[in-house]
Order: structure tokens, then sequence, then C-alpha cells
């Protein structure tokens, strides 16, 4: 064989030299999430590092070292920041170690959890499993591991609009429906479910957003005002979108009236629960969340409240047969087979992705090591930190609290007196990004009926009352000194 047809492969020509750095890069990983709290949360990139990512693409290549020394230097050193105790911008979830050793294991193996006979997909089943156990849904119920919260809600409203369609909506598409179908949801719904409203080809304006009450939960009667009137218009009210937490504040809508409601108009019941639903494993709050086990699906995000890390969506569906059959395609090249590799069950007949990687292990290995209870309770303890952070600020006069506190996401403003909304606004911005800049803590902000504020979403499992203290004294300290430096602007 002459040099040019040599076969060459990907794996290392010296094994040693990779186990050396290997076991380099975990005892830095160790360190790194070790020492996360000598670290600000977020940090600005130079110019410097900016660059490296606007290289060209590399054509040879290069010693494995020089790689992991540029990651160390541009990347490991600029995260977004979310596994660190004062991150709160955004309902995000703070990984683990255990999951991250499970992501990369499962990335050893390398197998595609399409479907087949092998241990991981049985794993994957027996996670999904624990979930539906985890919710209240019956054992017979069908689910599937996705990207992410995104991902499961699109999952379960193919379903509903497929099941409600009154047409084969698979064969004859959606010029087929007879009636316009409608799907409601509260006007605080995330953004994902307009997405998906789009994708199934039903366009933005079959859905209905629905005003909210004083809590900020989808009003009843307004709703059923809405079904009512769509009925009367010759449209096809078919489904119900509860929010199981909100993105904005964390408000839950009541998912037993839903449900009710539901089953008396021969709605499906879909829980958008990417925010709060797993709060139904949380000893003292569990039943903020009563009736969810009601839905017809629920989307959840295991790395939010279970800390996975990312990604990892899960969809739940009552109906499992239902669930199959909105996106099962069985070409001969994917045929079950009645032994070998093909003789297990397809799983990428639950969703639209063939090939589907191992999200399930590093779940599954996380929930062996600490367990259910234990996830339950750090639940709870943000729960109970947003609590604290809300008792706080209503005994600071400069801070002012724009929505009630149903979970563990706190929506505040800090309001000197004299201050035009416009110079509210300008103030809170301004304190959000020197917290921001200055390596403190990371909020977002939003709006919430018209009025614009600071975000805390405590989604994280390294967060200490001291952490939310510190919070309070840099926002006052940052919004008087600004104050102090133009106040005539405002």
């Amino acid at each position: 064989m002459d040099a040019m047809s040599k076969e060459e492969t990907l794996d290392p020509s010296d094994w040693s030299e990779v186990e050396a750095l290997s076991h380099r890069i975990v005892k830095d990983a160790v360190d790194y999430l070790r020492d996360v709290r000598e670290r600000p949360p977020w940090r600005a990139m130079s110019a410097d590092v900016r660059r490296i990512f606007g290289a060209p693409m590399p054509v040879a290549g290069l010693p494995l070292g020089d790689v992991y020394r540029t990651v160390v230097d541009a990347v490991m050193a600029y995260p977004m920041g979310n596994i660190h105790p004062r991150f709160w911008a955004w309902y995000m979830g703070s990984s683990n170690i255990t999951g991250a050793l499970g992501d990369f294991l499962a990335a050893i193996q390398g197998s595609n959890l399409g479907g087949g006979d092998h241990a991981a997909a049985l794993l994957d089943g027996q996670v999904v499993n624990w979930f539906k156990e985890m919710l209240g849904f019956p054992a017979e119920a069908s689910g599937t591991l996705v990207s992410g919260g995104s991902m499961a809600n699109l999952i379960g409203l193919t379903v509903a609009r497929n099941v409600k369609a009154g047409v084969d909506v698979r064969e004859e598409g959606v010029a087929a429906i007879p009636q316009p179908l409608r799907f409601y949801g509260s006007d605080q719904l995330h953004s994902c479910h307009r997405k998906a409203m789009e994708a199934l080809g039903l366009g933005n304006k079959a859905l209905r957003r629905i005003g909210t009450d004083t809590d900020l939960r989808i009003d009843m009667a307004a709703l059923e005002a809405a079904i009512a009137r769509d009925r009367a218009q010759g449209l096809r009210p078919a489904c119900l979108i509860a929010n199981a937490g909100t993105v904005n504040t964390g408000a839950i809508d009541d998912l037993q009236a839903l449900a009710d409601l539901a089953a008396r108009e021969g709605l499906w019941l879909h829980v958008d629960g990417c925010i709060g639903a797993l709060i139904a494993i949380a000893p003292e709050n569990r039943h903020l969340v009563s009736g969810i086990e009601r839905a017809d699906s629920i989307a959840l995000d295991p790395h939010k409240l279970l800390h996975a890390p990312f990604e990892a969506g899960c969809a739940l569906v009552r109906d499992a047969s239902a669930h199959r059959g909105a996106f099962a395609v069985t070409p001969e090249y994917l045929r079950t087979a009645p032994r070998g590799l093909a003789a297990g069950d397809w799983l990428y007949e639950y969703g639209l992705q063939t090939s589907r990687g191992f999200r399930a292990l590093k779940i599954w290995m996380a929930l062996k090591e600490h367990g259910v209870v234990k996830f339950g309770r750090l639940i709870d303890q943000t729960i109970a930190q947003a609590r604290y952070l809300t008792r706080r600020m209503e005994t600071e006069p400069l801070l002012e609290l724009i929505a009630p506190t149903t979970i563990n996401i706190v929506c505040f403003r800090y309001r000197p007196p004299g201050v035009d909304a416009s110079g509210l606004k300008e103030i809170n911005v301004e304190i959000m990004l020197q917290l921001q800049e200055k390596g403190i803590a990371v909020l977002s902000d939003t709006t919430v009926d018209g009025e614009h504020c600071l975000r805390v979403a405590i989604a994280n499992h390294r967060t200490r009352r001291a952490d939310l203290d510190r919070l309070v004294r840099e926002v006052v300290r940052i919004g008087q000194e600004l104050q102090r430096g133009a106040s005539s602007t405002w």
C-alpha cells in the first residue's frame, strides 16, 4: 500500500499522551466547579479573544494539548455563567458534576438513541418512566426525551393538533382541516408557543392569548367566553395550554380548573411545565401544581430543576398511541426485527429526530446518586430563597416588587422617589448592566403589566441566602451612585 492510499483513523497514535491530557482535563474540570465562587458570573471578552473566533478554518491539525490550551484561555474563561451561584438572569438550572461525567461517558459510548435493542435505549425509556412517575402519569402513558422545552412543547401540541384536527392531518395536511383550530393560553405564554403554531401550519392567529388575573394566572371567565365566542363563529376550540410556572413571574395557572374545563369542552389539556412541572416532587410546594397529573400532555425541562447539563427536555403524552401516531414512519431500513439490534423499540417514532443523542445518562446518573427526594428538597430550597429575597425587598424603601412571588422568580425594581417611568427603566437597566460588568451578579429584565422591572430567577442549587443579601445591598448601592451622578436627567 503506497503512502497516498494509507488508511487513517481519528484515534491517537499514542494513547498514553491522550490519557495524561484527559487526567489533566478532569482535574481542571473539578477545580473549575469547586472554585466557581472565586470567578465572576460573567465577564466581557477582549478584542483579542474575539479574534480567535474569527480565525479561518483549520486546514492542518494542531497537537491536542495546544487545542486544549485555547479552550481553557478563550472558552472556559468566558462562560455564559449559569452554573454560578449568582446567575439569576434566566431560568436555566446550573448543571452538576455527575451529569457532566454522564455526558462524557455518553459521548464515549457514542450510541445513537434513534432506537434499537441496546442498553442506552432501555435506559432512555427508564428515565422517561421515572418522569411519568414524578408527574403522576399512568405507566402506560408515553414520552420522549428532547432538546428542551421548546421542542417538548412542540411535541405535545403536534399530538393535540392531530387528535383534534378532524381529518388525517398527516396525510391530508392542515388545509384539509374542516374548521380552523384554536389553541388557548394566557398572555404570559412563552414565545415558543407562537413558534409552535407557525411550525404546525396553524399560524399565530390560531393562538388565543387570554388576559390574566391579579396573580397573573389565566382569567377563567375570559377563557370560557373566548371558547364560546369561537364556537359561535364556526371555529374549533382544540387545546388549552396551561402554565405550570410562567417565564416572566413563575405564575401557575389553576390546573384543576383548566382540567375541569377541558373535560367539559372536549379540549386537549397541554401543560407547559418547563419552569415548574417538577415542583411536583417538592414536598413543601407540590400542592402548587396539583392537577398537572390530569393533563393530556406535559412539557418539562430536566436541565432546569434537575440541573442536568444542557440540553435535556422531555415531553409526556397520556395517549401513547396518539403520540406514536403523530410521528411514526417506518421505512424498510428501520423496521423492527424479531432478533438482533433491530429488535428493540424505535424511539425516533415519538418525535422529529431520527438521530438522537444519549441525553438520558446524565439524568439517570444524577438521579441514581442523589435520589428524587433530594432534588425535591432543592426545589423547595430555591422557592424558600425567593420568598426570603421578597421579604428583604419589602423592607427596603428603595426597592419595589412588581409581581407576586409564586415560586422562585422575583420581579422588582429600584425605585427612588420623584423618578418617572422612563427614568426608572434607564436606571434599572444600568443597574443590571453594572451588576454583570462588575462580576457581582447576572439578572435579566422584563415587562410585567406594562411595568419594566428586573428579574431574579433562582433556579440554582449553589445559591445561598448570603448571595441574595449581597444582591440587595449592591442594587441599592449602585442605584444611589447613579442617582448622585446623574440625578438631573431623571
